[in-house]
């Protein structure tokens, strides 16, 4: 009986075997990839698989790559100029050739991590002083569809052409390219300058039909929501579509919905971003809140916060954004325990299924030995990316068994489906073989069949060894116990 008591380390540490784990990889300004806009294509790649490698290592199965910073593109697009943060200038082509976001899925997927492709809707002109503007840039193509506002250039949301526009972006990327989602941030109106109104007055006076100009601005964002969650189930419904909004949607003394807060600026107020309404109306997939703030902070305690969005998900898929790198910044965050802490009280919430991370660099350092907690423990064993029954349900096949050689075992996908590969789970004796029992320990990334074998599954001491195929939305088959 191949899955008795096998060799391995008995003390088995107890992980959710579904739950976001995600970095996000920032471009703009070359904060995380690549670190200079000097770097050979051979000197991009090896730093993004190297990024890879560390965040497999720590456990983590999603990367949230930012590819489109400010108008531009870190692919080839007949929409947009090529990204300066890649090239050094703005239009300008990586030499040799290559695709950069074809390189950065494939070497992602291989690893058995998401790719979710993260976009800034608006922001044009990362900095008007200093940023390279190609001569086909949309603001000297079409110089009336921006606005200045901080010495940044944004797309104007109220215009039809924008919204026309971005959603051109959106179905492009969806059509060409094997991601996993497209993931927006807190950026929609701009955060406000003291003093500073949004030059939008024109834009108002043409198209504000009676609203207010706030109801007005929150109008524009939903439209552009809306048009995208629309555009992308209509070219590649298996793409799930994410946004990670600033922490705190309205505070109490602003409405009796908002969270015991006290945010000078908020995402419904200022950026005009009605989450909760996007959550309710289903035009979002998941949603993660960044809670940059720690434990007990007094105007936005992540406690509260986190408590707060989880009566307010809707439904959908509620993932934490953490301040990574925040660590060393104040005593708060000079503690070991704040990270960790901050995870024990989000896994306390059945309506919580994840984490994702600001920002990729700050783990190469270590801070706090924040990688070792989550590597050791809190990541120890894998997880896969919790599934979503609004957009597939469908179990795939259960792997089936073809040859059997002492401790290697050939298991072969029968469907016809793609899957992601085969997930390996032990088992206590004398429980159902279901997977609500079973302990994930480790996924074989394939399409059709693996070579597995057992005398390297971790923690089998005692256990029993089970197998089950794991499709691309992480539908899990019925367990096979090996025998």
């Amino acid at each position: 009986m191949i899955c008795g008591l096998l060799s391995g380390n008995a003390q088995v540490k107890h992980s959710n075997n579904y739950e976001f784990r995600a970095v996000w990889v920032a471009t703009v300004d070359n904060i995380d990839w690549p670190s200079s806009k000097n770097l050979s294509v051979a000197e991009q790649k090896a730093e993004f698989i190297k990024l890879l490698d560390m965040h497999q290592h720590n456990g983590m199965n999603a990367v949230v790559v930012q590819i489109r910073p400010s108008g531009d593109a870190l692919y080839p697009s007949a929409l947009e100029p090529w990204s300066e943060f890649l090239t050094g200038k703005q239009g300008k082509a990586p030499v040799p050739y290559y695709d950069p976001l074809e390189f950065m899925i494939q070497e992602t997927h291989i690893r058995g991590l998401e790719f979710h492709a993260w976009m800034n809707p608006y922001r044009a002109v990362f900095n008007m002083k200093t940023s390279s503007v190609a001569p086909t840039h949309l603001t000297r193509l079409h110089p009336e569809w921006f606005l200045e506002y901080g010495g940044k250039k944004y797309f104007n949301p109220a215009l039809p052409e924008v919204q026309q526009h971005t959603a051109r972006v959106v179905k492009d990327i969806v059509s060409r390219y094997d991601i996993d989602a497209i993931h927006m941030d807190d950026y929609f109106y701009p955060y406000r300058i003291a003093g500073k109104e949004f030059p939008d007055q024109a834009a108002y006076q043409q198209y504000g039909k009676g609203m207010n100009k706030e109801n007005w601005r929150r109008s524009n964002v939903d439209s552009v929501i809306k048009n995208l969650y629309q555009t992308i189930r209509a070219t590649n419904p298996r793409v799930k579509f994410g946004i990670s909004p600033f922490g705190i949607w309205r505070n109490k003394s602003q409405d009796p919905m908002g969270s015991e807060t006290k945010g000078g600026q908020t995402n419904y107020d200022d950026l005009y971003a009605d989450i909760l309404l996007w959550l309710e109306k289903g035009w979002i997939d998941y949603v993660v809140p960044q809670l940059y703030w720690e434990r007990g902070h007094k105007l936005a305690d992540y406690d509260v916060l986190v408590d707060w969005w989880n009566q307010h998900s809707y439904g959908k898929q509620l993932f934490i954004g953490h301040g990574f790198y925040r660590a060393g910044t104040n005593a708060a965050w000079r503690n070991p325990t704040e990270l960790p802490m901050q995870l024990e009280l989000l896994r306390k919430y059945p309506t919580t299924q994840g984490s994702v991370y600001f920002n990729s660099k700050v783990f190469e350092k270590n801070p706090n030995g924040w990688n070792d907690s989550l590597r050791n423990n809190y990541y120890y064993y894998p997880a896969l990316v919790p599934p979503m029954p609004w957009i597939d349900d469908a179990v795939p096949d259960q792997p089936t068994v073809t040859k059997k050689a002492g401790m290697m075992v050939h298991l072969e996908n029968k469907g016809t489906e793609r899957i992601k590969g085969f997930a390996i789970f032990i088992l206590d004796q004398g429980l159902a073989v279901k997977l609500v029992n079973a302990q994930l320990v480790q996924l074989v990334v394939t399409d059709k069949s693996a070579l597995l074998d057992l005398s390297k599954v971790p923690d089998t001491e005692g256990k029993r060894i089970c197998v089950a195929a794991v499709d691309r939305n992480n539908n899990v088959s019925q367990l096979l116990e090996l025998k």
